[in-house]
């Protein structure tokens, strides 16, 4: 019988950004400095941010983080898709820490058992993965350990389903959670994927349009009339969810990009967007 390590070995350290301490941590903290924000009144509750490599999105993904920068949570709450084909509509790590190379950030495990409660008594399983490779979750957290103050805890969640019911109750249960606690939610998701750097800009700011509308159903209604996209539209809508719970009022848009501004191909693009939802 095989026994689960403790801290989830990095899949993706080295590739999708550095493998290095002090690189990486310069490198994020680049990123960071680099945001210009709007001003943002009131309190953060969430962050929406891209989950391409730091190369490609990173630009993007620092304005979100700058937003909570010096912030100290006791909890976050990142909210991804899960791109692999694992069996269940939600899943969390089967490890008590995630590794990067700015070492290990652990797990609340109690806030972990309490969403499993809160998702059986809306009969949703959430079910624990081991030694997954998946990037869009893990590539979050070297900005969270860069830009946030002191130590915090991680809940990860991964969603398979892209059902706004099950958004929608991961919404529910994810407010009873973060509720009790000093929160951040950070939901990770891109955009369109790889139409001409021209189509791509206009299906992006309709999707970034639906965000700021704070209707988790339009997120939904774009895909289906092919007027917007996001790989993790469902995250994305699960936080809104939780957000309006907790009394949030509005979701600001702070930075878009796409691939092509870092490859200089504009024929086939990745787009990126980066917002802040605020009460």
């Amino acid at each position: 019988m095989s026994t689960i390590a403790e801290i989830r070995p990095s899949p993706i350290a080295g590739t999708w950004y550095s493998g290095d301490a002090t690189r990486l941590r310069r490198e994020v903290q680049r990123y960071l400095d680099g945001a210009r924000l709007p001003t943002l009144e009131g309190e953060i509750l969430a962050v929406i941010a891209p989950h391409a490599g730091h190369r490609y999105s990173g630009r993007t993904a620092g304005h979100a983080f700058a937003a909570v920068r010096g912030q100290t949570p006791e909890l976050v709450i990142i909210v991804s898709p899960m791109h692999a084909p694992y069996p269940g509509s939600m899943l969390t790590t089967a490890h008590r820490a995630y590794a990067t190379p700015l070492g290990p950030v652990w797990v609340d495990e109690p806030a972990r058992t309490e969403l499993e409660q809160a998702l059986s008594e809306l009969e949703i399983d959430l079910t624990h993965v081991a030694y997954d490779t998946e990037h869009s979750l893990e590539i979050e957290i070297p900005f969270l350990q860069v830009a946030l103050t002191g130590d915090f805890r991680l809940l990860p969640v991964m969603l398979r389903s892209q059902s706004p019911r099950v958004a929608q109750l991961t919404g529910q249960a994810l407010a009873r959670v973060a509720g009790r606690r000093r929160t951040l939610l950070v939901a990770s998701t891109d955009l369109s994927h790889f139409y001409p750097a021209e189509v791509a800009r206009q299906l992006d700011a309709e999707m970034l349009r639906r965000f700021e509308s704070f209707t988790p159903e339009a997120l939904f209604e774009a895909e289906r009339q092919g007027k917007g996209f996001a790989c993790g539209v469902a995250a994305v809508a699960a936080v809104l969810w939780t957000c309006r719970e907790l009394g949030g009022k509005q979701v600001v848009v702070l930075h878009y990009s796409h691939s092509g501004e870092e490859t200089g191909d504009d024929s086939s693009v990745v787009g990126y967007g980066a917002a802040a939802v605020l009460r």
